[in-house]
């Protein structure tokens, strides 16, 4: 499906400036990055999961999975082991500390993208329903 109209240009735009806005809010010595967030709440939804069940979700490659996990591992954040069903496959868990962080810091920011959107009138519930609709298209192509 070619898309030539300007709306990858708009949708990628859409998602730059969500990230920017979520990294003003996070990023600091003691907080989590916006990439950081997503990466635990997309596991939060998915966990266990593997390295590359998660690159999925998160629509990165398996190399830049393994790079995001590391510091996360480090800080106690996430927790990484051998599947046991298969010794090349890794399993990746949200620690106790990791699950607290999301709630603490991912949540709330979703919460209030959300809510500012609303206040603003902006038909959230719909846009989220077609966005989720045209991923599935655009998958299926």
């Amino acid at each position: 499906m070619a898309v030539d109209d300007g709306l990858a240009d708009a949708l990628h735009r859409v998602v730059m400036l969500l990230g920017e806005a979520a990294r003003q809010r996070t990023d600091g010595p003691a907080g989590l990055t916006y990439s950081q967030i997503r990466l635990l709440g997309t596991l939060e939804d998915i966990e266990p999961a593997t390295q590359h069940r998660l690159a999925q979700a998160l629509s990165v490659s398996d190399p830049a999975i393994s790079r995001a996990l590391r510091p996360l591992e480090a800080d106690g954040l996430v927790q990484i082991t051998v599947d046991p069903e298969h010794a090349r496959r890794r399993l990746v868990r949200l620690t106790e500390t990791g699950r607290d962080a999301f709630h603490t810091a991912g949540k709330p920011l979703g919460d209030e993208f959300r809510a500012g959107l609303i206040a603003a009138d902006f038909p959230y519930e719909r846009y989220l329903e077609d966005t989720l609709r045209l991923a599935e298209l655009l998958a299926s192509d």
